[in-house]
């Protein structure tokens, strides 16, 4: 694995193409406009970066609806000759606990089946959460240590959920986390169950996640959100303070937000907030070429190796896993032309949690039920 020494302090991008230290919002008509412009920056990127052996781009991945149609452009690009990812190293958000890697619903399975699978991207340089671990929290350290030894992540690309989570930061969550063990929430298990034949027993009870703040550490995070059931996070997460019951408004503190946005994922936000954005870029400011500078800055936390004692078999790491794809990955990577011809989208394993995640139903089922007391109503008047 290679190691950055701290004379490595700034990254090959031209500051003089980027100025603006304001996050930025791009607006597109639809899903596929949005996911055109997402994979063309993150082509640009990785083009502008350069990468070697040496010192590869490190990217943050995400699974989900929202992102599919992102890794089906890549890798439409990727057979066209335009992009390499041979010199990058990728570390997802989040994984099962407890479902094998081969579960058609695990997210080695998705990401296989619609990325790795399709583009040159050497397997050692794969890094997803080892869901069948003998010792999670290990595990969780581990992943931190890998992401700190490969000099932390360029850009990290997420999606967002009705509810503002990003990752399996589900509202509630801390700001200053970092990558654990998240125990899932009963309407998450639920609405997950339809994935799982209906029954809720199948559906993994515990998911293995980055932090909020393993996200804020990268230098650029990426953020895509489509579709109307979104209106609500984007405002949130916007136009209003950091809370962490919106867990995406914490990028209102990094220094290199971008949001890309449907036209539908607009609908709650004021509209001057979406005409100023549009102005920015009717102006010249494309995010492509413009924005804040790319640079390192000061880490308080670097966290130590720790080696997990688990089966490589079970735990593939840079230095460990096999150049092929694992004999134990039973899964169907064939992606069909048809599917990229017609644009056929498959259902994801995310979906589910952003559809009907943490607060989505919970009013009916408490609705009647409860009555929620006001502190107000404990105080007398003097």
């Amino acid at each position: 694995m290679p190691t950055f020494s701290s004379s490595f302090l700034l990254l090959p991008y031209s500051s003089a193409l980027l100025q603006s230290k304001d996050p930025r919002v791009i607006i597109r008509e639809d899903p596929r406009d949005v996911s055109v412009y997402i994979a063309d920056y993150i082509i640009s990127r990785i083009k502008l970066f350069s990468p070697t052996p040496e010192q590869p781009f490190v990217l943050g991945l995400p699974t989900g609806s929202s992102p599919e149609l992102i890794y089906k452009i890549l890798v439409q690009r990727h057979r066209a000759g335009e992009i390499s990812f041979k010199n990058v190293v990728t570390f997802n958000m989040d994984e099962y606990v407890g479902l094998p890697r081969d579960h058609p619903e695990s997210y080695h399975s998705f990401m296989y089946k619609h990325f790795f699978s399709h583009v040159d991207i050497p397997p050692q340089n794969i890094n997803i959460l080892d869901g069948n671990a003998t010792d999670l929290v290990a595990e969780c350290a581990s992943f931190e240590a890998r992401i700190a030894r490969y000099g932390g992540i360029e850009l990290f690309l997420g999606g967002v959920g009705p509810d503002g989570h990003i990752a399996f930061n589900e509202p509630g969550s801390s700001l200053t986390s970092r990558t654990r063990v998240k125990t899932l929430a009963y309407d998450t298990i639920l609405a997950n169950s339809r994935f799982f034949g209906g029954d809720t027993d199948k559906v993994p009870r515990m998911a293995m996640t980055v932090g909020i703040q393993t996200i804020m550490d990268s230098r650029e995070v990426v953020i895509v959100a489509t579709g109307a059931h979104k209106a609500i996070a984007v405002q949130k997460g916007l136009e209003e303070g950091v809370n962490h019951m919106w867990t995406l408004s914490a990028l209102q503190l990094h220094q290199h937000p971008l949001v890309v946005c449907d036209r539908d994922a607009t609908l709650e936000l004021k509209v001057k907030t979406v005409r100023y954005f549009e102005s920015i870029e009717q102006a010249g400011t494309d995010a492509r070429t413009q924005g804040p500078a790319l640079v390192y800055r000061p880490r308080t936390y670097v966290p130590s190796p720790v080696q997990v004692k688990t089966p490589k078999s079970q735990q593939p790491t840079p230095d460990g896993t096999p150049e092929k794809v694992p004999k134990d990955l039973r899964i169907n990577t064939e992606l069909h032309r048809r599917a990229l011809e017609e644009e056929e989208l498959t259902p994801d394993s995310m979906s589910s949690r952003l559809v009907d995640s943490a607060i989505g139903g919970i009013d009916g089922a408490l609705k009647g039920d409860l009555m929620f007391d006001r502190m107000g109503t404990r105080l007398t008047t003097l």
